[in-house]
């Protein structure tokens, strides 16, 4: 089994300021957790920055030039209340959707049998026209387009378990009957959407809320009864995965209480069902997660259950 990673030196130079909890630190955290011996073999890429072609296929031209264009030569520009950017903002986040869609490349080619994406910044929260909740692309969704435009594949899935609700993806698949979106999360907690009864008129909408405190049985439970029968049911062409960490019980933004082997236990699930329908071809992107600690070993039980298959 062979498992790629793909990050960038340039997701650390994107700085929303001092005490933000989406800080380089987090990718430092992540890639020293990656350098243990046990990760010795992971294929290791640099990650590419997308193409203006690549973000088109979520966001408005007109969008993508807001962005770029609000990126200062020196000092922080704010967004909204939670979203910020520097100097190398663009850098990274292109890198860090460039990741995603080289990585759907890669796994195609069968360079590799599925792949970790350790980039910042994360994805889920920026819709096709608002950058929000630490987000400014949409970095999954861009993947997900990119597979389907570059690789004319069919039906794409996105299993979503940060702790808070994957609104962007939401917001890019609503009228797509042939993209899913599973997401498990917290609620009530930011960005306030994510309810059960939020079904998008294609059908692509799959929403799991989990009531604060929510732990390991909880979790196993929701994620066994009903996202891993949606998603079987779908029968994807490829899988993805947005990996947020922060509903682990150390994670100072939420109040879910799950533990490093749950997040082991639902990549070997979703691996299973991707082992099934579509050759094991999945890729895994970093969301959230602020306990660097936590982070550490979330991310590396992730990892692990990737290379195992």
């Amino acid at each position: 089994m062979t498992t790629l990673l793909f990050s960038h030196e340039a997701c650390f130079d994107h700085d929303m300021g001092a005490f933000h909890p989406e800080s380089p630190a987090r990718l430092k955290a992540v890639l020293e957790a990656l350098e243990a011996e046990e990760f010795s073999s992971l294929e290791r890429r640099a990650a590419p920055l997308a193409s203006r072609e690549q973000l088109q296929r979520v966001h408005p031209a007109s969008y993508v030039d807001w962005v770029l264009g609000q990126v200062p030569d020196e000092g922080i520009v704010s967004l909204d209340g939670d979203t910020s950017l520097s100097a190398g903002s663009d850098a990274a986040a292109l890198r860090a959707a460039g990741a995603v869609c080289a990585a759907i490349d890669a796994v195609m080619a069968g360079e590799g049998d599925n792949a970790f994406c350790a980039v910042r910044p994360p994805g889920h929260h920026a819709e096709p026209s608002k950058a929000m909740g630490f987000c400014l692309f949409s970095n999954v969704a861009v993947g997900a387009y990119h597979a389907r435009e570059v690789h004319r594949l069919n039906r794409i899935a996105v299993v979503d378990f940060d702790v808070h609700h994957g609104n962007g993806t939401q917001a890019a698949f609503w009228d797509d009957p042939d993209m899913l979106l599973i997401s498990l999360h917290q609620s009530p907690l930011y960005p306030g959407t994510g309810a059960a009864t939020e079904r998008s008129p294609a059908n692509s909408i799959l929403n799991i809320p989990l009531p604060p405190l929510s732990g390991s049985a909880e979790f196993r439970h929701a994620f066994s009864s009903q996202a891993m029968p949606r998603l079987s049911a779908f029968d994807p062409d490829f899988l993805l995965v947005s990996a947020g960490f922060d509903a682990h019980e150390d994670d100072p933004l939420a109040g879910l209480q799950f533990q490093d082997d749950d997040f082991a236990w639902a990549t070997s699930e979703l691996l299973a069902v991707a082992n099934h329908a579509c050759r094991g071809r999945l890729v895994s992107a970093l969301e959230g997660g602020y306990d660097l600690d936590a982070l550490k070993t979330s991310v590396a039980a992730h990892v692990r259950a990737l290379m195992a298959g």
